[in-house]
């Protein structure tokens, strides 16, 4: 096929990122391989090494636009080396309630590894970046110039 037969693409179709989508991808591209702790809507919490999520889909956008993780309950997120951590039952709890003797009842959450996993976005409640204290100070994405470098 002819090159020369092909039109040029108009510059006008292709629209600029706002800054609110290159800084959404700036931020989850720094939360790759990071420890995540998700807690979802039934009570489970799930703690593993953030890999990516599904771009969203916004009805009356172009199929090739894709706007990025703007709320966590309209995106899908893939951990791996997860481990599922559950509330007590409340068997567990009066169990536990019968045998102390002070106003505080201490039960453990039981857990499990369950490796990959895909958690749905409309069951996230609350997600958490584990980080120490030393990570923390290291990074600061507003002072990131490779990454918010001007064009």
């Amino acid at each position: 096929m002819d090159s020369a037969a092909l039109p040029e693409p108009e510059a006008s179709t292709i629209p600029a990122p706002s800054p609110e989508k290159v800084e959404a991808e700036a931020y989850l591209q720094s939360l790759i391989n990071k420890t995540l702790r998700i807690y979802t809507t039934d009570a489970r919490l799930f703690v593993g090494t953030f890999k990516c999520t599904d771009p969203v889909r916004k009805p009356g956008f172009p199929p090739d636009i894709l706007v990025l993780l703007t709320t966590a309950q309209q995106s899908n997120i893939v951990l791996s080396l997860t481990h599922e951590y559950r509330q007590p039952s409340q068997s567990k709890l009066a169990e536990a309630s019968a045998n102390m003797d002070s106003d505080t009842v201490r039960a453990e959450m039981s857990s499990r590894f369950l490796g990959p996993v895909v958690v749905p976005g409309k069951y996230i409640v609350k997600i958490e970046v584990e980080e120490f204290v030393s990570q923390m100070k290291s990074r600061s994405i507003l002072e990131r110039r490779d990454i918010y470098a001007s064009a």
